[in-house]
């Protein structure tokens, strides 16, 4: 065989070889590429549409829009117990929901964690004890964030100030009509009830367990501005 056929020969093999592998691993790297982009759009679609959420639901609340916001929650959101806890002990109460704006407005806070780290701040013996601020630099955060607004009373559901009865504080600010202050609320204990109270203030649970508690919680002694000598922190859950 001459040198040239001996030449020839490896040749004709290297490029069957390489038609054989090189278009193969080229084809083998962009598959791999395809798919890697196949996975990242639909993993980056859930991250934006989970984004979009979050965002819509982080709201900063005004009196424009929290009646409406509230109108739309309290349809998606129907839990209506909730669980207060303290070092004396646990209480429950069942959240109306013919008062749904009420209602919605306690769910969201709690969702939020608003009132964990709270106190019940106010409390006059043989009345009420009333929950929802502190003089944490903390609460007044959270409000900051959450937003500013009153809710419109609802009272005319017939529910009255009976003892244990769970009822929204008025606004401080110069308010004729009774706006509700929505961070704030009172469990009455006064004995039968605080009917006085009817028809200025909207009830809008009653405690379903744990009366005793507040009972303790009333007993507590306070200063001349009605605060507890020491403080009394609460944390808010969901039971249903």
């Amino acid at each position: 065989m001459s040198l040239a056929k001996l030449v020839y020969i490896p040749l004709i093999a290297l490029l069957i070889f390489n038609q054989c592998n090189g278009p193969k691993k080229n084809n083998s790297t962009k598959t791999a590429a395809t798919v890697q982009q196949q996975i990242k759009k639909p993993i980056e679609k859930k991250k934006n549409e989970a984004t979009q959420e979050k965002e819509k639901k982080e709201i900063l609340l005004d009196d424009q829009n929290a009646i409406p916001f509230f109108f739309n929650y309290e349809k998606e959101n129907p839990e209506n117990k909730v669980r207060i806890t303290t070092r004396f002990g646990e209480i429950e109460i069942e959240l109306y929901k013919d008062t749904p704006y009420h209602r919605a407005n306690f769910i969201y806070l709690t969702r939020k964690g608003y009132f964990n780290g709270s106190t019940f701040h106010r409390v006059v013996p043989g009345f009420i004890i009333q929950g929802g601020n502190s003089d944490r630099a903390l609460t007044s955060e959270k409000r900051r964030k959450i937003g500013k607004y009153l809710l419109p009373p609802d009272t005319r559901k017939g529910h009255k100030h009976h003892r244990g009865v769970v009822s929204m504080p008025s606004s401080e600010i110069e308010n004729p009509h009774k706006l509700a202050s929505p961070y704030e609320f009172f469990i009455v204990q006064q004995n039968p009830g605080a009917y006085h109270l009817d028809g200025s203030y909207t009830a809008f649970g009653k405690v379903i367990k744990g009366m005793e508690v507040v009972d303790q919680i009333n007993q507590q002694k306070v200063d001349k501005r009605e605060a507890p000598l020491s403080n009394i922190h609460i944390e808010i859950s969901i039971i249903e």
